[in-house]
């Protein structure tokens, strides 16, 4: 699925430096995510498999922040845990920061490791394993 044109205009509002680390991003993502939904969603770019959300990233004050809904399930050292549930971040304030090997290996745990956040409300904030 191409690229949402509010994901394309997301990225060219960032300053030089955070519109390379974002264009750079969502390349990846896109191209490593096949048939993914992506959107703006809470004003910020995330891509879902099955209305779920999998990944994301949004500008924060001094960095660009990555964000795998399930990261923290991915055991990896690139990730960093983010809030309460089974998120992990990983910032960049380069583009050269990116390593397009970790992203690659982080979107394929992502589609085989999932907690289903679609469905929290319902389960009044009680995560499910889905994969």
């Amino acid at each position: 699925m191409p690229i949402h044109k509010d994901i394309r205009d997301y990225n060219a509002s960032q300053s030089a430096g955070d519109k390379r680390i974002c264009d750079a991003l969502s390349k990846t993502i896109d191209q490593h995510l096949p048939g993914a939904e992506n959107k703006i969603w809470h004003r910020h770019p995330v891509w879902f498999l099955e209305g779920n959300p999998i990944v994301g990233y949004s500008k924060l004050k001094d960095c660009v922040r990555l964000l795998f809904w399930s990261g923290q399930s991915f055991d990896e050292p690139g990730l960093k845990p983010e809030g309460s549930f089974k998120a992990a971040e990983a910032r960049y304030t380069s583009k050269d920061q990116v390593t397009v090997g970790d992203l690659e290996r982080w979107l394929k745990k992502a589609i085989e490791i999932q907690w289903d956040y679609k469905s929290i409300v319902k389960r009044k904030g009680k995560l499910e394993r889905l994969k």
